[in-house]
Protein backbone atom coordinates (compact mmCIF):
# COMPACT_ATOMS: atom_id res chain seq x y z
CA UNK A 1 0.00 0.00 0.00
CA UNK A 2 1.53 3.40 -0.98
CA UNK A 3 1.88 6.64 0.71
CA UNK A 4 -1.41 7.97 -1.20
CA UNK A 5 -4.06 5.20 0.57
CA UNK A 6 -5.01 4.90 4.05
CA UNK A 7 -8.71 3.52 5.32
CA UNK A 8 -12.09 4.06 3.98
CA UNK A 9 -14.25 4.37 7.25
CA UNK A 10 -17.54 1.66 7.21
CA UNK A 11 -18.76 0.15 9.77
CA UNK A 12 -17.78 -3.33 10.38
CA UNK A 13 -19.99 -6.60 10.15
CA UNK A 14 -20.13 -8.71 12.93
CA UNK A 15 -16.94 -10.04 12.11
CA UNK A 16 -13.71 -8.01 12.44
CA UNK A 17 -12.82 -6.45 8.82
CA UNK A 18 -10.00 -5.48 8.13
CA UNK A 19 -8.32 -2.17 6.87
CA UNK A 20 -10.22 -0.36 3.97
CA UNK A 21 -8.91 2.37 1.45
CA UNK A 22 -9.81 6.48 2.19
CA UNK A 23 -8.49 10.20 2.01
CA UNK A 24 -4.65 10.24 2.84
CA UNK A 25 -5.36 12.48 5.86
CA UNK A 26 -7.42 9.71 8.20
CA UNK A 27 -4.32 7.91 10.33
CA UNK A 28 -5.75 4.14 10.97
CA UNK A 29 -5.87 4.83 14.67
CA UNK A 30 -8.73 7.60 13.23
CA UNK A 31 -10.19 5.26 11.26
CA UNK A 32 -10.72 2.77 13.91
CA UNK A 33 -12.45 5.22 16.25
CA UNK A 34 -14.96 6.53 13.16
CA UNK A 35 -15.70 2.82 13.02
CA UNK A 36 -16.45 2.21 16.49
CA UNK A 37 -18.86 5.77 16.29
CA UNK A 38 -20.44 4.38 12.79
CA UNK A 39 -21.30 1.33 15.02
CA UNK A 40 -23.08 3.05 17.75
CA UNK A 41 -24.67 5.01 15.33
CA UNK A 42 -26.52 2.03 13.57
CA UNK A 43 -30.00 0.01 14.51
CA UNK A 44 -28.14 -2.78 15.12
CA UNK A 45 -28.73 -4.84 18.56
CA UNK A 46 -26.32 -3.22 21.40
CA UNK A 47 -25.60 -6.49 22.71
CA UNK A 48 -23.99 -7.25 19.24
CA UNK A 49 -22.71 -3.69 19.01
CA UNK A 50 -20.63 -4.13 22.30
CA UNK A 51 -19.53 -7.26 21.02
CA UNK A 52 -17.95 -5.54 17.78
CA UNK A 53 -16.56 -2.78 20.03
CA UNK A 54 -14.48 -4.88 21.70
CA UNK A 55 -12.53 -6.65 18.96
CA UNK A 56 -12.51 -2.53 17.68
CA UNK A 57 -11.20 -1.57 20.91
CA UNK A 58 -8.52 -4.35 20.26
CA UNK A 59 -7.40 -3.53 17.07
CA UNK A 60 -7.47 0.65 18.36
CA UNK A 61 -4.89 -0.16 21.46
CA UNK A 62 -2.86 -2.22 19.53
CA UNK A 63 -2.83 0.24 16.35
CA UNK A 64 -1.87 2.82 19.21
CA UNK A 65 0.80 1.36 20.33
CA UNK A 66 2.53 0.16 16.49
CA UNK A 67 1.92 3.79 15.49
CA UNK A 68 4.10 5.19 19.03
CA UNK A 69 6.49 2.48 18.52
CA UNK A 70 7.14 4.12 15.28
CA UNK A 71 7.06 7.66 16.27
CA UNK A 72 9.52 6.75 18.87
CA UNK A 73 11.76 4.53 16.67
CA UNK A 74 12.01 7.79 14.14
CA UNK A 75 11.88 10.63 16.69
CA UNK A 76 9.18 12.64 15.63
CA UNK A 77 5.50 12.14 15.13
CA UNK A 78 3.57 11.30 12.18
CA UNK A 79 3.22 14.33 9.94
CA UNK A 80 6.56 16.34 11.75
CA UNK A 81 9.44 16.90 9.58
CA UNK A 82 12.41 15.99 10.81
CA UNK A 83 14.32 19.39 10.69
CA UNK A 84 10.97 20.64 13.10
CA UNK A 85 11.78 17.80 15.63
CA UNK A 86 15.25 18.29 16.53
CA UNK A 87 15.21 18.62 19.44
CA UNK A 88 13.32 15.59 20.18
CA UNK A 89 15.31 13.83 23.27
CA UNK A 90 14.22 10.02 22.18
CA UNK A 91 12.96 7.41 24.84
CA UNK A 92 14.42 7.17 28.19
CA UNK A 93 18.02 5.52 25.66
CA UNK A 94 18.15 9.11 24.33
CA UNK A 95 17.32 7.57 20.61
CA UNK A 96 17.87 10.99 18.33
CA UNK A 97 15.89 11.94 15.39
CA UNK A 98 16.38 9.46 12.57
CA UNK A 99 16.28 9.63 8.97
CA UNK A 100 13.28 7.92 7.02
CA UNK A 101 10.04 8.70 6.54
CA UNK A 102 6.23 6.68 7.07
CA UNK A 103 5.53 5.06 3.53
CA UNK A 104 2.16 3.79 4.31
CA UNK A 105 0.98 0.33 5.77
CA UNK A 106 0.31 -2.92 4.85
CA UNK A 107 -2.17 -4.99 6.87
CA UNK A 108 -0.97 -7.85 9.29
CA UNK A 109 -3.70 -10.23 10.83
CA UNK A 110 -3.00 -11.80 14.13
CA UNK A 111 -4.71 -14.85 15.61
CA UNK A 112 -5.62 -14.22 19.62
CA UNK A 113 -8.72 -16.62 21.32
CA UNK A 114 -10.93 -13.46 20.81
CA UNK A 115 -10.47 -14.10 17.03
CA UNK A 116 -8.17 -12.57 14.23
CA UNK A 117 -7.31 -8.67 14.69
CA UNK A 118 -6.00 -6.91 11.03
CA UNK A 119 -3.13 -4.19 12.25
CA UNK A 120 -2.26 -1.56 9.70
CA UNK A 121 1.43 -2.45 9.99
CA UNK A 122 3.39 1.16 9.38
CA UNK A 123 5.60 0.90 6.44
CA UNK A 124 9.25 3.25 6.35
CA UNK A 125 11.44 3.91 3.77
CA UNK A 126 14.83 5.63 4.02
CA UNK A 127 16.04 4.95 7.44
CA UNK A 128 19.51 3.74 7.97
CA UNK A 129 18.18 1.08 10.48
CA UNK A 130 15.43 -1.55 9.87
CA UNK A 131 12.48 -1.03 11.88
CA UNK A 132 11.29 -4.01 13.92
CA UNK A 133 8.23 -3.38 16.10
CA UNK A 134 8.59 -5.18 19.66
CA UNK A 135 5.01 -6.20 19.28
CA UNK A 136 5.20 -7.86 16.47
CA UNK A 137 9.06 -8.85 15.64
CA UNK A 138 9.31 -9.60 12.56
CA UNK A 139 6.67 -12.10 11.37
CA UNK A 140 4.28 -12.47 14.75
CA UNK A 141 1.08 -14.30 13.29
CA UNK A 142 -0.40 -15.10 16.58
CA UNK A 143 0.09 -14.44 20.00
CA UNK A 144 -1.50 -13.51 23.39
CA UNK A 145 0.68 -11.49 24.41
CA UNK A 146 -1.34 -8.81 22.17
CA UNK A 147 -4.62 -9.35 23.91
CA UNK A 148 -2.84 -9.28 27.17
CA UNK A 149 -1.94 -5.68 26.36
CA UNK A 150 -5.58 -5.22 25.47
CA UNK A 151 -6.29 -6.12 28.55
CA UNK A 152 -3.94 -4.13 30.77
CA UNK A 153 -4.67 -1.03 28.70
CA UNK A 154 -8.11 -0.71 28.76
CA UNK A 155 -8.72 -2.52 32.06
CA UNK A 156 -6.08 -3.30 34.76
CA UNK A 157 -3.68 -1.02 33.16
CA UNK A 158 -4.78 2.51 33.32
CA UNK A 159 -1.13 3.54 35.23
CA UNK A 160 2.07 3.03 33.31
CA UNK A 161 3.18 0.51 36.14
CA UNK A 162 0.66 -2.24 35.83
CA UNK A 163 1.35 -2.04 31.98
CA UNK A 164 5.23 -2.19 31.87
CA UNK A 165 4.54 -4.83 34.23
CA UNK A 166 1.49 -6.96 31.72
CA UNK A 167 4.38 -6.58 28.73
CA UNK A 168 7.20 -7.91 30.87
CA UNK A 169 5.23 -10.81 31.58
CA UNK A 170 4.11 -11.46 28.42
CA UNK A 171 6.87 -10.26 25.98
CA UNK A 172 9.67 -10.70 28.25
CA UNK A 173 11.97 -7.97 30.28
CA UNK A 174 13.96 -7.26 26.30
CA UNK A 175 10.84 -7.01 24.86
CA UNK A 176 8.69 -4.30 26.70
CA UNK A 177 8.10 -1.40 25.12
CA UNK A 178 9.71 2.22 26.22
CA UNK A 179 8.05 4.97 29.16
CA UNK A 180 7.19 6.91 26.51
CA UNK A 181 4.60 4.85 24.34
CA UNK A 182 3.35 2.71 27.53
CA UNK A 183 2.39 6.68 28.85
CA UNK A 184 0.75 7.42 25.70
CA UNK A 185 -1.50 4.40 25.57
CA UNK A 186 -2.49 4.86 28.77
CA UNK A 187 -3.28 7.86 29.38
CA UNK A 188 -4.93 8.97 26.17
CA UNK A 189 -8.66 7.71 27.64
CA UNK A 190 -7.70 9.28 30.91
CA UNK A 191 -6.97 12.53 29.92
CA UNK A 192 -10.09 12.59 27.50
CA UNK A 193 -12.34 12.00 30.22
CA UNK A 194 -10.74 14.73 32.34
CA UNK A 195 -11.18 17.30 29.62
CA UNK A 196 -14.80 16.03 29.09
CA UNK A 197 -15.76 16.58 33.06
CA UNK A 198 -14.02 20.09 33.01
CA UNK A 199 -16.01 21.10 29.98
CA UNK A 200 -18.35 24.05 30.00
CA UNK A 201 -21.98 23.16 30.01
CA UNK A 202 -23.96 26.77 30.21
CA UNK A 203 -24.97 26.03 26.04
CA UNK A 204 -26.86 22.90 26.99
CA UNK A 205 -30.56 23.70 27.77
CA UNK A 206 -32.26 20.54 28.61
CA UNK A 207 -35.97 19.61 28.51
CA UNK A 208 -35.71 15.89 30.68
CA UNK A 209 -32.47 15.17 32.82
CA UNK A 210 -31.90 11.26 33.28
CA UNK A 211 -30.18 10.24 36.63
CA UNK A 212 -28.57 6.76 37.48
CA UNK A 213 -25.87 4.83 39.38
CA UNK A 214 -24.70 1.59 38.81
CA UNK A 215 -21.86 -0.32 40.67
CA UNK A 216 -18.73 -1.73 40.49
CA UNK A 217 -15.89 -3.00 42.90
CA UNK A 218 -13.16 -0.47 42.55
CA UNK A 219 -11.18 -1.03 45.85
CA UNK A 220 -9.60 -4.54 47.03
CA UNK A 221 -11.78 -5.65 49.79
CA UNK A 222 -14.16 -3.30 49.30
CA UNK A 223 -18.02 -3.91 48.63
CA UNK A 224 -19.10 -2.28 45.00
CA UNK A 225 -19.16 1.22 44.73
CA UNK A 226 -21.48 3.42 42.82
CA UNK A 227 -20.40 5.50 39.23
CA UNK A 228 -23.10 8.26 38.92
CA UNK A 229 -24.24 9.29 35.75
CA UNK A 230 -26.49 12.25 33.94
CA UNK A 231 -27.70 12.59 30.87
CA UNK A 232 -30.74 14.26 28.53
CA UNK A 233 -33.03 15.28 25.91
CA UNK A 234 -31.63 18.95 24.64
CA UNK A 235 -34.89 21.12 23.95
CA UNK A 236 -33.52 20.68 20.42
CA UNK A 237 -34.88 17.00 20.93
CA UNK A 238 -30.99 15.95 20.68
CA UNK A 239 -29.77 13.12 23.50
CA UNK A 240 -26.39 14.45 25.45
CA UNK A 241 -23.95 12.56 27.93
CA UNK A 242 -24.03 15.07 30.60
CA UNK A 243 -21.56 14.01 33.79
CA UNK A 244 -20.49 10.60 35.35
CA UNK A 245 -18.12 10.71 38.75
CA UNK A 246 -17.46 7.79 41.40
CA UNK A 247 -19.05 8.13 44.75
CA UNK A 248 -18.56 6.34 47.95
CA UNK A 249 -22.26 5.73 48.16
CA UNK A 250 -25.57 7.15 47.13
CA UNK A 251 -26.46 9.50 49.45
CA UNK A 252 -27.65 12.49 49.36
CA UNK A 253 -24.17 14.15 50.27
CA UNK A 254 -22.89 12.86 47.39
CA UNK A 255 -25.43 13.12 44.46
CA UNK A 256 -25.41 16.77 45.84
CA UNK A 257 -21.89 17.22 45.08
CA UNK A 258 -22.13 15.43 41.88
CA UNK A 259 -25.37 17.24 40.62
CA UNK A 260 -23.65 20.93 41.76
CA UNK A 261 -20.70 20.31 39.83
CA UNK A 262 -22.86 20.56 36.57
CA UNK A 263 -24.43 23.28 37.73
CA UNK A 264 -21.24 25.09 38.91
CA UNK A 265 -20.03 24.27 35.20
CA UNK A 266 -22.99 25.92 33.72
CA UNK A 267 -26.17 23.56 33.16
CA UNK A 268 -29.77 24.77 34.37
CA UNK A 269 -32.66 23.54 35.51
CA UNK A 270 -34.68 20.72 33.00
CA UNK A 271 -38.08 20.78 33.07
CA UNK A 272 -38.34 17.11 33.86
CA UNK A 273 -36.00 15.04 36.30
CA UNK A 274 -36.44 10.82 36.07
CA UNK A 275 -35.02 8.68 38.20
CA UNK A 276 -35.51 5.42 40.12
CA UNK A 277 -36.58 6.04 44.25
CA UNK A 278 -33.28 6.22 45.66
CA UNK A 279 -33.92 8.33 48.46
CA UNK A 280 -30.27 10.25 48.45
CA UNK A 281 -31.10 10.84 44.70
CA UNK A 282 -34.49 12.47 45.08
CA UNK A 283 -33.43 14.73 48.05
CA UNK A 284 -30.43 15.75 46.23
CA UNK A 285 -32.26 16.51 43.12
CA UNK A 286 -34.76 19.15 44.87
CA UNK A 287 -32.36 20.52 46.23
CA UNK A 288 -29.98 21.54 43.38
CA UNK A 289 -32.68 21.56 40.73
CA UNK A 290 -35.80 22.92 42.99
CA UNK A 291 -37.85 24.52 39.57
CA UNK A 292 -37.65 21.32 37.98
CA UNK A 293 -40.58 18.59 38.06
CA UNK A 294 -39.42 15.13 39.23
CA UNK A 295 -40.44 11.82 37.42
CA UNK A 296 -40.20 8.48 39.16
CA UNK A 297 -38.92 5.10 36.67
CA UNK A 298 -42.42 3.23 36.18
CA UNK A 299 -40.11 0.19 35.73
CA UNK A 300 -38.30 0.73 38.65
CA UNK A 301 -41.70 1.05 40.89
CA UNK A 302 -43.20 -1.83 39.03
CA UNK A 303 -40.60 -4.27 39.93
CA UNK A 304 -40.67 -2.99 43.52
CA UNK A 305 -44.64 -3.79 43.73
CA UNK A 306 -43.97 -7.05 42.11
CA UNK A 307 -41.50 -8.15 44.74
CA UNK A 308 -44.46 -7.84 47.26
CA UNK A 309 -46.53 -10.48 44.92
CA UNK A 310 -46.79 -13.93 44.92
CA UNK A 311 -45.42 -15.89 41.61
CA UNK A 312 -48.78 -17.32 40.93
CA UNK A 313 -50.51 -13.51 41.23
CA UNK A 314 -47.57 -11.40 39.45
CA UNK A 315 -48.43 -12.13 35.44
CA UNK A 316 -51.78 -10.35 36.49
CA UNK A 317 -50.41 -7.97 38.99
CA UNK A 318 -48.34 -6.37 36.63
CA UNK A 319 -50.81 -6.38 33.78
CA UNK A 320 -53.22 -4.46 36.18
CA UNK A 321 -50.16 -2.44 36.84
CA UNK A 322 -49.35 -0.97 33.70
CA UNK A 323 -53.02 -0.94 32.86
CA UNK A 324 -52.99 2.15 35.06
CA UNK A 325 -50.58 4.32 32.58
CA UNK A 326 -52.10 3.23 29.17
CA UNK A 327 -53.86 6.07 27.58
CA UNK A 328 -54.18 4.30 24.10
CA UNK A 329 -57.62 3.85 24.72
CA UNK A 330 -58.43 7.53 25.08
CA UNK A 331 -58.19 8.19 21.60
CA UNK A 332 -55.67 10.20 19.33
CA UNK A 333 -57.55 13.79 21.06
CA UNK A 334 -55.93 12.99 24.29
CA UNK A 335 -54.40 15.93 25.82
CA UNK A 336 -52.06 15.97 28.21
CA UNK A 337 -52.30 18.26 31.72
CA UNK A 338 -53.93 18.29 34.92
CA UNK A 339 -56.94 16.35 34.11
CA UNK A 340 -54.63 13.43 32.41
CA UNK A 341 -53.07 13.29 35.53
CA UNK A 342 -56.04 12.92 37.89
CA UNK A 343 -57.47 9.95 35.79
CA UNK A 344 -54.44 8.07 36.42
CA UNK A 345 -54.21 8.67 39.88
CA UNK A 346 -58.02 7.20 39.87
CA UNK A 347 -56.97 3.98 38.08
CA UNK A 348 -53.92 3.99 40.99
CA UNK A 349 -56.74 4.59 43.80
CA UNK A 350 -59.25 1.71 41.82
CA UNK A 351 -55.60 -0.59 41.52
CA UNK A 352 -55.25 -0.29 45.14
CA UNK A 353 -58.90 -1.04 46.11
CA UNK A 354 -59.02 -4.60 44.13
CA UNK A 355 -55.42 -5.91 45.64
CA UNK A 356 -55.02 -4.01 49.47
CA UNK A 357 -57.00 -7.56 50.45
CA UNK A 358 -54.36 -9.87 49.04
CA UNK A 359 -51.38 -7.52 48.51
CA UNK A 360 -51.33 -4.87 51.20
CA UNK A 361 -47.76 -3.93 50.80
CA UNK A 362 -47.26 -4.05 46.98
CA UNK A 363 -50.45 -1.59 47.13
CA UNK A 364 -48.54 0.27 50.02
CA UNK A 365 -44.97 0.99 47.82
CA UNK A 366 -47.52 1.57 45.01
CA UNK A 367 -49.10 4.65 47.30
CA UNK A 368 -45.71 5.46 48.43
CA UNK A 369 -44.80 8.85 46.58
CA UNK A 370 -47.61 8.03 44.49
CA UNK A 371 -47.53 11.64 42.77
CA UNK A 372 -44.02 11.13 41.51
CA UNK A 373 -45.31 8.46 38.70
CA UNK A 374 -47.36 10.89 36.73
CA UNK A 375 -45.14 14.31 36.03
CA UNK A 376 -44.98 12.64 32.47
CA UNK A 377 -48.15 13.05 30.94
CA UNK A 378 -48.41 17.05 31.78
CA UNK A 379 -45.74 16.52 28.37
CA UNK A 380 -46.09 15.52 24.81
CA UNK A 381 -47.40 12.38 24.59
CA UNK A 382 -45.12 11.33 21.91
CA UNK A 383 -42.15 11.60 24.63
CA UNK A 384 -44.11 9.37 27.03
CA UNK A 385 -43.04 6.04 26.53
CA UNK A 386 -39.33 7.02 26.60
CA UNK A 387 -39.53 9.44 30.11
CA UNK A 388 -41.81 7.24 32.25
CA UNK A 389 -38.83 5.11 33.38
CA UNK A 390 -34.88 6.21 33.76
CA UNK A 391 -33.71 3.21 31.62
CA UNK A 392 -31.90 5.18 28.72
CA UNK A 393 -28.73 3.41 29.35
CA UNK A 394 -29.47 0.60 31.54
CA UNK A 395 -28.47 -1.98 28.94
CA UNK A 396 -25.48 -0.17 28.44
CA UNK A 397 -24.63 -0.19 32.37
CA UNK A 398 -25.46 -4.01 32.23
CA UNK A 399 -22.89 -4.64 29.29
CA UNK A 400 -19.83 -3.15 31.30
CA UNK A 401 -20.72 -4.68 34.33
CA UNK A 402 -21.07 -8.17 32.81
CA UNK A 403 -17.38 -7.66 31.56
CA UNK A 404 -16.02 -6.36 34.59
CA UNK A 405 -17.67 -9.85 36.43
CA UNK A 406 -14.80 -11.87 34.18
CA UNK A 407 -12.21 -9.21 35.30
CA UNK A 408 -13.28 -9.73 39.17
CA UNK A 409 -12.50 -5.74 39.62
CA UNK A 410 -10.57 -2.82 38.52
CA UNK A 411 -7.45 -1.90 40.04
CA UNK A 412 -9.05 1.41 40.92
CA UNK A 413 -11.29 4.42 40.50
CA UNK A 414 -9.39 5.70 37.71
CA UNK A 415 -9.62 2.70 36.13
CA UNK A 416 -13.41 2.20 36.36
CA UNK A 417 -14.84 5.50 35.78
CA UNK A 418 -12.29 5.65 32.75
CA UNK A 419 -13.72 2.58 30.81
CA UNK A 420 -17.25 2.87 31.74
CA UNK A 421 -16.70 6.49 30.83
CA UNK A 422 -15.06 5.39 27.28
CA UNK A 423 -17.97 3.11 26.97
CA UNK A 424 -21.15 5.41 28.00
CA UNK A 425 -19.44 8.53 25.40
CA UNK A 426 -19.42 6.27 22.43
CA UNK A 427 -22.77 4.58 22.79
CA UNK A 428 -24.30 8.38 23.41
CA UNK A 429 -23.67 8.93 20.23
CA UNK A 430 -25.90 6.39 18.69
CA UNK A 431 -28.89 6.97 20.99
CA UNK A 432 -31.49 8.22 19.66
CA UNK A 433 -33.28 11.57 19.97
CA UNK A 434 -36.84 12.83 20.70
CA UNK A 435 -39.27 13.86 17.82
CA UNK A 436 -40.63 17.76 18.32
CA UNK A 437 -43.75 18.30 16.79
CA UNK A 438 -45.69 21.78 16.76
CA UNK A 439 -47.73 20.83 19.34
CA UNK A 440 -45.23 19.61 21.30
CA UNK A 441 -42.87 22.34 21.46
CA UNK A 442 -45.86 24.25 22.18
CA UNK A 443 -46.18 22.33 25.13
CA UNK A 444 -42.55 22.28 26.64
CA UNK A 445 -42.58 26.07 25.31
CA UNK A 446 -45.81 26.59 28.31
CA UNK A 447 -44.15 24.20 30.74
CA UNK A 448 -40.85 26.55 30.20
CA UNK A 449 -42.47 29.54 30.71
CA UNK A 450 -44.44 28.52 34.06
CA UNK A 451 -41.31 26.64 35.88
CA UNK A 452 -38.63 28.61 35.23
CA UNK A 453 -39.74 31.75 34.33
CA UNK A 454 -42.80 31.82 36.48
CA UNK A 455 -44.45 35.58 37.52
CA UNK A 456 -42.75 36.98 40.41
CA UNK A 457 -45.96 36.16 42.56
CA UNK A 458 -45.45 32.55 42.11
CA UNK A 459 -42.50 30.89 44.08
CA UNK A 460 -41.48 27.26 42.40
CA UNK A 461 -41.17 25.19 45.70
CA UNK A 462 -42.31 21.64 44.28
CA UNK A 463 -45.07 20.07 41.88
CA UNK A 464 -48.12 20.89 44.11
CA UNK A 465 -47.42 24.11 44.42
CA UNK A 466 -46.78 24.34 40.55
CA UNK A 467 -49.60 22.90 39.64
CA UNK A 468 -51.95 25.56 39.35
CA UNK A 469 -49.19 27.55 36.53
CA UNK A 470 -48.71 24.52 34.96
CA UNK A 471 -52.77 24.00 34.46
CA UNK A 472 -52.91 27.30 33.28
CA UNK A 473 -50.17 27.19 30.67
Amino acid sequence: MDHERRFRVEPPSSHERGPTLVTRRVSPTQAIRAEIDALFASDRDLVEVIEDVARLGARLIIQTAVEAEVDAFLGRARYQRATTAASYSGDEEGTAVRPGHRNGHCPTTVKTTSGPITIARPKLRGTTERFASRLFGTGVTRTHALETLVIASFVRGLSVRDVEGALADALGPEAALSKSTVSTICQAIVAEYDAWCRRDLSNIELDYLFLDASHFKMHDGSRAEPILAAWGITTAGKPVFVGLAAAGSESTDAWHDFLTDLTTRGLTSPLLIVSDGAPGLISAAEQVFAPSLRQRCLVHRARNVLAKVSAGDQAEVKASYWQIFDISELGDDVKVGQHLVDLVQQRIDAFADTWSGRYPAAVKCLLTDRQSLTPYLRFPIEHHKRIRHSNFIERTFGETRRRVKVIGRFPGETSCVSLVWAVLDRAARGWRGFAMTSTGLRILQDLRRALLHPPTQLRPTGDPALAPAIEAA
